[in-house]
C-alpha cells in the first residue's frame, strides 16, 4: 500500500502556487500601467522593452486562433496536458518532479488567462536592433526552464539508465 506523502504534496503545492502567483503579479501590474496609460510601451534598455500584446495562441504566439471552436479545443488539450503534468510529478520520485512542477506552475498561469480573458497577455520584449525575438510573459519563461531541464536531463543525465537496462 502506498503511504501518502502530506509533506511532498505541500511542497509540490507552495512551489507551484508562487510560480502562479509570480505570473499572476507580474500580468496585473502591466494590465493596471495599461488601464491607466491606455497602452503599455515601455523601453527599458537597447534590447529589452515592455509591451503589451495579447496572444490568443499557444507558447510564442504560435498557433494564434480566431475561431472560437479552435481556440476552446486548444485550452481542453491545455487542460488535458497539465493533468498528465500532475501525474507524472507524482510518478517521478526524484529532481524530474522539480522540471514538471516549473512547466505546471507556468502552465496554470497562462491556462487561468486563456479561460478568464481569452487570451494571454504577453509582455516582455526581447530584441536587437529591428530583430525582435517573440513577446512572452513570466510564464513562459518558467515554461521554458522546465522544458529545457527536462530535454537537458535526457540527453545528458538520463544515459546511464539507459545503458543500464539494456
Amino acid at each position: 500500500m502506498n503511504k501518502i506523502d502530506y509533506k511532498k504534496i505541500l511542497i509540490y503545492l507552495f512551489l507551484i502556487s508562487f510560480i502562479f502567483l509570480l505570473d499572476r503579479i507580474s500580468k496585473l501590474y502591466i494590465l493596471n500601467l495599461a488601464e491607466i496609460n491606455n497602452l503599455v510601451d515601455i523601453y527599458l534598455t537597447p534590447f529589452l522593452n515592455i509591451y503589451l500584446i495579447w496572444n490568443n495562441g499557444v507558447a510564442f504566439g504560435l498557433l494564434s486562433l480566431d475561431h472560437v471552436l479552435l481556440y476552446n479545443s486548444v485550452t481542453l488539450v491545455i487542460v488535458f496536458i497539465n493533468v498528465l503534468i500532475l501525474v507524472m510529478i507524482f510518478k517521478y520520485n526524484d529532481y524530474r518532479s522539480y522540471f514538471l512542477i516549473i512547466i505546471l506552475g507556468g502552465s496554470l498561469g497562462n491556462l487561468y488567462d486563456r479561460i478568464y480573458y481569452k487570451a494571454v497577455p504577453d509582455f516582455i520584449d526581447i530584441h536587437h536592433g529591428d530583430f525582435h525575438w517573440f513577446v512572452f510573459n513570466v510564464a513562459d519563461i518558467f515554461i521554458t526552464i522546465g522544458v529545457i531541464c527536462l530535454i537537458l536531463n535526457e540527453l545528458f543525465f538520463n544515459k546511464d539508465t539507459k545503458n543500464e537496462t539494456k
